[in-house]
C-alpha cells in the first residue's frame, strides 16, 4: 500500500476546506454587525440609572461640539424622551440581534445549509423594510446598506438554489 506525502496530504486538505470565500465575507461582515449591536448594548447598558442629558452634553463638549448647536439641542431634547425601560429593551434588542448575528456568522463560516437559509430568511425579512426608509428619507447611507444586503439576498439565494440542484442531481443518479 503507498503512502501519500506529506505534501499531497496538505494538498487535498487544502483543497476539502477551501472556503467561498463571498460566504467568508459575509461572515466577517455579520460579526462586525454583531460587535456593533453589542457596543450599542453595553452603551444602553452603561447608560442605565444616569441622566442622559449630561452624558450627551459631557460628550458634546469632549468632542468639542458647541453646547449651543441646534445639532446638540436637537439630541438633548430627544434625551429626554429616554428613560430607563426604554433602555433596557434597547440594549436587549441589542444583544438578541447580536447573538442573531453571530449564529448567522457562524453557520456562513462553517458553510452549514442552517446559516445560509437563516441569513436569506434575516436579510429577506428586512429589504421591505430598507426600501421603505429609502423612500421615506434618501440617503447614500440607506441605498449602500440596502445594495448591500440585495447583492447578499441574490448570493445566497443562487448558493441555495445551486446546492439542491446538486441534491436532485445525485438523488436521481442513485
Amino acid at each position: 500500500m503507498a503512502r501519500k506525502s506529506p505534501r499531497a496530504t496538505t494538498a487535498s486538505l487544502a483543497e476539502r476546506h477551501r472556503h467561498d470565500r463571498w460566504l467568508m465575507l459575509i461572515a466577517i461582515f455579520k460579526f462586525a454587525q454583531a460587535l456593533v449591536f453589542i457596543m450599542i448594548g453595553l452603551g444602553a447598558h452603561r447608560l442605565l440609572h444616569k441622566d442622559i442629558a449630561d452624558e450627551i452634553e459631557t460628550f458634546a463638549r469632549h468632542l468639542r461640539f458647541n453646547p449651543e448647536s441646534r445639532l446638540v439641542n436637537f439630541i438633548l431634547d430627544k434625551a429626554s424622551l429616554v428613560n430607563d425601560p426604554l433602555l433596557r429593551r434597547i440594549g436587549f434588542a441589542a444583544f438578541g440581534y447580536a447573538g442573531l448575528c453571530i449564529a448567522e456568522g457562524l453557520g456562513l463560516y462553517l458553510e452549514k445549509a442552517w446559516g445560509e437559509f437563516l441569513t436569506l430568511a434575516i436579510t429577506a425579512s428586512f429589504l421591505p423594510w430598507e426600501l421603505y426608509e429609502i423612500f421615506r428619507h434618501i440617503t447614500w447611507i440607506k441605498v449602500g446598506l440596502f445594495s448591500i444586503n440585495i447583492l447578499v439576498f441574490l448570493y445566497l439565494l443562487k448558493l441555495v438554489a445551486e446546492k439542491a440542484r446538486q441534491r436532485m442531481k445525485s438523488r436521481n443518479k442513485h
